[in-house]
């Protein structure tokens, strides 16, 4: 199920609650955002069931992008424990994303 972040404050309080959580930056002019998004929904799901991604669009909530410098889709930061873990801009491998959640989710 593809959860949505639809505010700066629903954003915050996400991270502040949530273990592991990826959140994605995308908009509907990218055609690499459905494909990778996509990968990482089924990577998560086989993998990692106890980490969740959301995605913001950048078109409709800029803001939150925005205060995530965050200006090139696709993009995703990884948080684990409220914490910036990782974060990829524009052109990622599914490799790289794996070898960063693999490292901090089976600590």
């Amino acid at each position: 199920m593809t959860k949505f972040l639809s505010s700066l404050d629903h954003f915050n309080k996400l991270i502040s609650e949530k273990d592991a959580v990826i959140i994605y930056f995308s908009n509907s002019l990218c055609g690499a955002c459905d494909v990778l998004e996509d990968k990482i929904n089924v990577l998560l799901k086989t993998d990692y069931p106890n980490m969740e991604m959301y995605i913001v669009n950048t078109e409709t909530h800029p803001e939150i992008a925005g205060q995530n410098r965050i200006f090139a889709s696709p993009s995703l930061i990884i948080y684990f424990m409220g914490k910036e873990q990782a974060r990829f801009l524009r052109s990622v491998g599914m490799s790289q994303i794996v070898e960063v959640i693999d490292r901090l989710y089976h600590v």
